[in-house]
C-alpha cells in the first residue's frame, strides 16, 4: 500500500483557497489530476492496480482516542502542522523495491511553481498482511 498524506492547508490551497503561498490555479489542480490518472492507468495497464482512493479533507474528519480510559471526539480540522492520510494505493507488484519504484514517481507530481510546501513530502509504502499471515 502506497499512502500519501497531507494537511488541511494542503487541501485548501488545491480548492482555490490561499494559504502560505498561492493558491493553486483550475490548470494548475487539473495537470495534478491528469498526472494522478496516467500514473494509475500506467499501473492498470501493467496489471499491478488493485485500488486507489483519495480522502475527503481533514475538515470532514472525527478523531476517536482514549483518554483515561473514555473514548473522546475531536472532529477536524486538526492544527495545520498534522498531516493526515490524504490517500492510497494498493499495488501488487513483484517485490518491495518495485513499489518502492512505483512510488517514487509521485515525487514528480506537477505543482505551481514558487508553491511553498507546508512540510517535507513523502509517502508511505507498507505491505498488506494477508489474513492468512501472522503480524
Amino acid at each position: 500500500m502506497i499512502m500519501m498524506f497531507g494537511t488541511q492547508r494542503d487541501y485548501d490551497v488545491l480548492t482555490g483557497k490561499p494559504g502560505d503561498g498561492p493558491a493553486w490555479s483550475p490548470e494548475e489542480v487539473g495537470a495534478m489530476h491528469a498526472f494522478m490518472a496516467k500514473w494509475n492507468n500506467d499501473l492498470v495497464e501493467s496489471g499491478e492496480f488493485v485500488d486507489a482512493q483519495g480522502l475527503s479533507a481533514p475538515v470532514h474528519a472525527r478523531r476517536v482516542e482514549l483518554r483515561n480510559g473514555v473514548p473522546v471526539v475531536t472532529d477536524g480540522p486538526y492544527p495545520e502542522t498534522q498531516e493526515v492520510l490524504a490517500g492510497y494505493t494498493i499495488v501488487d507488484c513483484a517485490s518491495f523495491d518495485r513499489a518502492t519504484e512505483i512510488a517514487a514517481r509521485l515525487a514528480d507530481t506537477p505543482h505551481p511553481a514558487g508553491a511553498v510546501l507546508g512540510h517535507e513530502w513523502y509517502v508511505d509504502i507498507r505491505p498488506v498482511v494477508d489474513g492468512m499471515q501472522e503480524l
